[in-house]
């Protein structure tokens, strides 16, 4: 898949790091030349512009892109005016930065509805979630061991945990399953998750649910693929 990453500061280096490696194209834009020199070897393309130029947006592929993905968090006016533009060229699916309460306001108020905090581990865990759209939320636990929340596998829909014998066949142990509802905060829509505590061999895998599933990151990403 195609990402845009704009502002490669802490945050924006990180997600764009973490996206190449994962196999992913990312272009990388930033105004400082020196940051961009420093990342070229470890972010797929990356280029010197102003974001908030529109011409010089205007020059990247955002049609072609999957996401774009405003990281930029030292200057909130150049953040706003970014994301600001990148709507108004049309961009599909825009994510946002925030840094603070007031610029949360703004974005929602600009019907952006996705972004995220400016944390390294928050950079890790977007990129997991672009990586794979079954992925709902994720975690690492240490170098090798992640907790995964995932979309109930359409394959394994009215079985038990029994049935769907998903820790002999991936070597993945379903934590707990979540359900998901939809209800209404302050006029706003919003989804409640409620666990159905520790899972158990009769836990019934239901469509719509979540799974918080434990193991190696190639374990669960075999058994999402494979699975739905």
């Amino acid at each position: 898949m195609k990402y845009i990453v704009l502002g490669l500061g802490h945050f924006g280096r990180s997600l764009g790091i973490h996206l190449t490696e994962l196999g992913h194209e990312v272009i990388g834009a930033d105004l400082k030349i020196q940051i961009v020199e420093q990342l070229k070897d470890k972010i797929t393309h990356t280029v010197c512009l102003d974001t908030t130029d529109r011409e010089a947006v205007s020059s990247l592929p955002l049609k072609d892109s999957d996401a774009v993905i405003v990281a930029i968090g030292e200057d909130e006016g150049a953040s706003l005016l970014t994301t600001a533009l990148v709507k108004q060229l049309g961009v599909k699916r825009i994510i946002g930065r925030v840094v603070s309460a007031l610029q949360k306001t703004v974005l929602e108020a600009m019907q952006i509805d996705e972004y995220i905090m400016p944390e390294e581990e928050a950079a890790e865990r977007l990129a997991m979630r672009l990586d794979n759209i079954d992925i709902v939320d994720s975690f690492k636990v240490s170098d090798r061991y992640s907790i995964i929340e995932t979309r109930v596998p359409s394959k394994y829909v009215g079985m038990t945990l029994r049935e769907a014998d998903l820790t002999n066949k991936y070597r993945v142990i379903v934590l707990t399953t979540v359900t998901v509802t939809d209800g209404v905060d302050k006029g706003k829509s919003i989804q409640n998750k409620e666990a159905s505590g520790i899972a158990k061999s009769d836990t019934m895998l239901r469509e719509n649910d979540l799974l918080v599933l434990f193991g190696e990151l190639s374990d669960i990403k075999k058994l999402i693929e494979k699975a739905n």
